[in-house]
């Protein structure tokens, strides 16, 4: 098969050029594409999951163990067309990789690619490298050396390797301890940069569809434009830094401010954050409002002093390891603006069925339509910064 000079090629052409636009998409973890892959019936039920109290990771456990086995299908595919292409496309990798890596502006699907390929996350980028782009090469050539120093230790233990793989109808390709340790270690890097990822990315998108459901099924009307009215709500919008991620608006004067984070016991200061940022009163468009503010999280400490700050500013925390907690989202708004929904007094046998006849209503589709705009469209970007990436990884 004649070569096609794929290691001469610039970085960002090779891997162009070795993935195709499904495997590219794999790759970015947006939030639509998620939806667009599963359909919206498997997303109606992780939100009935949660609404009645079960943990948002084990209820998409099975898209992250998905998308990392669709992945390693790509990383597979990946090498395998690389060393069909050109002879000399494994030994060329790691340098291609540092290349792409040296540039100074480039996409999330060049950057995760290039730092698998060379054993890294972004996480251990910051860490190992410490953000220092010149050391990129030398750390290029310590993983090389070291790669090739484990297996001239260990081929005497296990033997060579050797043998041909065919991928379709693109042709064979040799395989040998080297080919299997790259692939391995991008696989590896790859399999932990997903699990990092998917926690915030899984988290940014059913807080949103979590609230607007929520208030949906508690007969209150969406208002995207955020004009105001009565007895509507909207969704804050990435913009709005200090915004709550929901706004709902009962009688003219008088509404609800809505916090979510899926915020477990290991994180209470933010939910402090959460409860001490707003005041009681508001002006919006003009008008003074009567706000209280309602706190969803996770779950919290046995001796958490969460609740009782937010009790002192006039706030709630409801927490959604609670079986059935929508009702008591319920309860309060009784409690707070007199206004009276079936589900306050629903039996808790029946609640599960209530909620997931309501859901079939939820127009989620226009809940969507209010994702973020960098959640839509993948743009060029340059090497994030440490407290980027945590935000990134660490939520």
């Amino acid at each position: 098969m004649p070569e096609k000079n794929a290691a001469n090629q610039e970085p960002e052409n090779l891997f162009t050029h070795l993935l195709d636009s499904e495997a590219r998409k794999l790759l970015t973890g947006r939030g639509i594409d998620l939806i667009q892959q599963v359909g919206l019936d498997v997303i109606r039920r992780i939100l009935l999951d949660i609404l009645t109290g079960k943990n948002l990771r084990d209820s998409t456990e099975i898209l992250t163990r998905s998308r990392i086995t669709a992945l390693n299908m790509v990383l597979t595919t990946f090498f395998l067309k690389g060393a069909i292409s050109s002879p000399s496309f494994l030994e060329n990798l790691p340098a291609l990789a540092s290349a792409t890596l040296a540039k100074k502006r480039i996409s999330k699907t060049e950057r995760w690619l290039a730092n698998w390929i060379l054993g890294l996350t972004d996480k251990s980028f910051q860490n190992v490298l410490r953000d220092n782009q010149a050391q990129i090469e030398n750390y290029r050539q310590l993983y090389v050396e070291t790669c090739q120093d484990i297996i001239g230790k260990n081929i005497g233990t296990y033997g060579e390797l050797s043998g041909t793989l065919k991928l379709g109808n693109e042709g064979e390709a040799s395989i040998d301890w080297l080919f299997m340790v790259y692939l391995l270690n991008t696989i590896g890097a790859e399999t932990l940069t997903i699990r990092g990822s998917e926690k915030s990315a899984y988290g940014k998108l059913f807080e949103k569809l979590v609230l607007g459901s929520l208030l949906s099924i508690l007969g209150f009307t969406y208002e995207p434009s955020k004009k105001l009215g009565e007895g509507i709500f909207w969704l804050s919008a990435q913009e709005d830094k200090r915004e709550s991620d929901a706004t709902l608006l009962y009688q003219m004067g008088k509404g609800v401010r809505f916090d979510i984070g899926f915020i477990g016991r290991g994180n209470p200061e933010i939910a402090l954050d959460k409860v001490t940022r707003y005041e009681r009163e508001e002006e919006l468009k003009g008008r003074r409002w009567y706000m209280a503010t309602i706190i969803i999280v996770d779950r919290l400490g046995k001796d958490s002093r969460v609740v009782r700050m937010a009790k002192n500013v006039g706030g709630d925390v409801v927490q959604m390891s609670a079986t059935f907690w929508p009702q008591e989202v319920a309860i309060l708004l009784k409690e707070k603006l007199g206004y009276d929904h079936e589900l306050v007094d629903l039996e808790p046998a029946r609640i599960e069925d209530y909620l997931r006849e309501k859901l079939q209503s939820v127009p989620l589709e226009s809940f969507i339509k209010s994702l973020p705009v960098d959640d839509l469209v993948e743009q060029a970007e340059p090497q994030a910064t440490p407290s980027e990436q945590m935000e990134e990884e660490d939520l």
